[in-house]
């Protein structure tokens, strides 16, 4: 019944002149519905030019299970085609759309999509989705349902051009199907990132070649297999062994996996601290030598990297080699954020780092290290990403900085000439519960806030108080879900809807953005989940 109202709301604005509110997600920048619907049956076809024939591959398998159609896919328009076809071009002279942007015309007989990118092409197929009914999501045949396509245009373009998620596989291990579909669903939000966390206190879980005990060692704990204790948690004592990580044929199959869906993996490889799991392993790249256990239990770890050791460096840069061997991303993701100084401070040779560097204190010291990893990754043709805490002590030259502590990190990155991803705990932890009763049902600490869809949806990733020209550094922000309280089986329900809530702000105009209008639609988008499968979160949105 929502559904139909909507579709009666977008159709009776577009009589009056206005723009219709058609039950999509995230909204479009522009659409004008029209009169009469296409009609998909299993005569239709699929045509595709320039370099669309994959995508028109995508699209055929896509639309199969629900509508038990098996389209053709041709290069070559049919004539008098009572099924009427699907024209997918990479074409369009409309550049102003960008290289992710699209043109959808809905006729009687024809579908066109064009697009100035195969980018384009394959965000329209995920508009084309959200025109059929929600049960074209489903995973087998259905019965007695339309599979119509309302007749209208659409141009659309996304506001910017990060749109991302943090994926945290270190607190716990995700399967490699687990993140596809992960990379699945962001896709059909037009999210375009994926920030894989692949190292930390309480796992490593990438094969670097050149140190198999990093896998061999750093990859498992004794306990955390449900939310990780606090360290005082006599739960802790847990002794079964856990862990897993990722083969490089697996991070191989992953990022071409994503690369076909149009997003890009940026690996992080936390440095210097949040690194326990790599001196488990090797423990002489710490300050004291040792030994050391993957840490079981959620919080920060006191022993990080020696700053004053060659050998420290020289085991980075030969990680970061193989990583950078592994993603084609031209940013690397190396934390930087919580990183205490205790041990650097009692560090014979970190002090004389500082000494012979003639740094000011340890801070400058982290600024240091920072600073020399950034220098060996622009010689390898990639930029450096950290957490806002690589704004201490100075910032590396070209450093893109991920503002999570607020948008001060962001506001000073831009007004510095260096560009900037906002993810501010306020709206974009999607590891905080969504309510009061969620949270304590799973007795989670205090500092995590309650964060409800709604205030996902009113988050502005540009802060105030940026001329034109700093806004510019703005690139983008993303939904991180951190996963101390969250094991494979319960990511989806805290992401989903509030990953869907941040999709619309990232891609759709900000002018557009209406919370109530935001709310129907979503309560139609949740049959759309019910057919897929996913675990969203129930509450439902008033």
């Amino acid at each position: 019944m929502i559904c139909v109202t909507v579709m009666i709301a977008a159709f009776t604005s577009a009589a009056s002149g206005q723009e219709p509110a058609m039950s999509l997600i995230p909204q479009p920048a522009h659409i004008r519905a029209q009169e009469g619907v296409f009609a998909l049956t299993a005569d239709t076809v699929i045509v595709t030019t320039g370099n669309t024939r994959d995508i028109g591959q995508y699209l055929a398998e896509l639309l199969e299970p629900a509508t038990g159609f098996k389209l053709d896919v041709t290069e070559s328009a049919p004539h008098n085609r009572q099924g009427g076809y699907i024209l997918l071009a990479d074409t369009s002279g409309k550049h102003y759309l960008g290289c992710e942007g699209y043109d959808i015309k809905v006729m009687k007989n024809c579908i066109f999509i064009n697009a100035p990118t195969t980018t384009g092409v394959f965000y329209a197929c995920q508009t084309l989705r959200q025109l059929l009914p929600p049960e074209i999501e489903g995973n087998r045949k259905v019965e007695n349902v339309s599979w119509t396509i309302p007749q209208l245009e659409i141009e659309d373009k996304p506001r910017f051009q990060w749109r991302g998620s943090l994926l945290d596989c270190c607190r716990h291990f995700m399967t490699v199907d687990f993140v596809k579909r992960y990379i699945d669903l962001l896709a059909y939000h037009k999210m375009n990132r994926l920030h894989w966390h692949l190292t930390e206190d309480q796992g490593w879980r990438i094969e670097i070649r050149k140190y198999p005990k990093l896998t061999e060692i750093g990859a498992w704990r004794l306990g955390g297999v449900g939310y990780l204790p606090a360290p005082d948690d006599p739960a802790q004592a847990n002794a079964a062994r856990y862990g897993g990580y990722y083969t490089q044929d697996d991070i191989r199959e992953i990022v071409r996996y994503a690369e076909s869906r149009c997003v890009m993996v940026v690996p992080e490889i936390e440095m210097p601290g949040h690194c326990q799991a790599a001196l488990a392993a090797y423990p002489q790249l710490s300050c004291t030598g040792g030994p050391f256990k993957v840490r079981t239990a959620r919080g920060i770890s006191k022993d990080v990297y020696c700053a004053g050791k060659e050998q420290t460096f020289e085991f980075l840069e030969n990680v970061l080699s193989e990583v950078i061997e592994l993603f084609p991303s031209p940013y690397i993701h190396i934390g930087g954020d919580e990183c205490p100084k205790d041990r650097w401070k009692q560090c014979p040779d970190c002090q004389a780092r500082i000494k012979a560097e003639n740094l000011e204190d340890e801070h400058q010291l982290q600024s240091y290290f920072i600073k020399r990893i950034e220098k060996f990754l622009l010689g390898k043709g990639r930029r450096l990403i950290g957490w806002d805490e690589i704004l201490e002590g100075g910032l590396a030259p070209s450093a893109t900085v991920q503002s999570w502590r607020g948008v001060e990190g962001a506001v000073s990155a831009a007004k510095s000439g260096h560009d900037a991803i906002v993810s501010p705990t306020s709206h974009c932890y999607f590891d905080y519960p969504h309510s009061d009763r969620e949270k304590n049902s799973l007795s989670m600490p205090n500092w995590m806030r309650v964060l409800p869809v709604e205030k996902v949806y009113s988050f502005e990733p540009v802060p105030e108080g940026l001329t034109a020209q700093q806004k510019r550094h703005i690139l983008g922000g993303e939904g991180n879900i951190w996963t101390e309280f969250a094991p494979q089986q319960e990511v989806e329900s805290r992401v989903y809807p509030r990953m869907t809530a941040l999709a619309e702000v990232l891609w759709s105009p900000q002018n557009k953005r209406n919370w109530q209008d935001f709310a129907e639609r979503l309560n139609v988008h949740y049959q759309r989940f019910d057919n897929m499968g996913v675990n969203y979160y129930r509450d439902k949105v008033q």
